[in-house]
């Protein structure tokens, strides 16, 4: 089953250095078994955090891989749709989720508890340990 997925910049963080307990998060989107939802936005901000957390060179990496793969999504959110107004930055995840028809959005920001309350357009919000136990279990079915 391919996925339509996007991941908020802290989840992607987390799962890039190979001693973290969700690299498999990494190693899995590099081997294409779902696909990555991103817009220019949500690109430009995993660059500024990740050089910030870890270095200019890996967030060169690490951008690199992701326009490089065939497993990611580009889409331009013409509209904005305000979902979230305790944090409006995080729209930018909301908009491309909606626009690119993704499964769902995987954070762990709290702020994203506000889409549980809206009804249409409905956005599903996986944490990070959850998407992590997804996709081991689809191993575990595919082998």
């Amino acid at each position: 089953m391919n996925r339509y997925v996007v991941l908020d910049t802290n989840c992607l963080l987390q799962s890039l250095s190979r001693r973290s307990t969700y690299y498999r998060v990494w190693e899995d989107f590099i081997l294409g078994r779902y696909t990555l939802c991103v817009s220019n936005e949500i690109l430009e901000e995993y660059e500024e955090i990740i050089a910030s957390h870890m270095s200019t060179v890996a967030a060169k990496i690490a951008l690199e891989t992701i326009l490089r793969a065939t497993n990611v999504l580009r889409v331009d959110a013409q509209f904005r749709f305000g979902l979230i107004t305790v944090d409006p930055d995080d729209n930018k995840f909301v908009d491309c989720a909606i626009v690119a028809n993704a499964d769902y959005i995987v954070s762990e920001d709290s702020h994203f508890n506000a889409l549980r309350a809206v009804p249409f357009p409905h956005v599903e919000v996986k944490r990070l340990q959850e998407f992590y136990d997804e996709l081991m279990m689809s191993e575990t079915i595919n082998t």
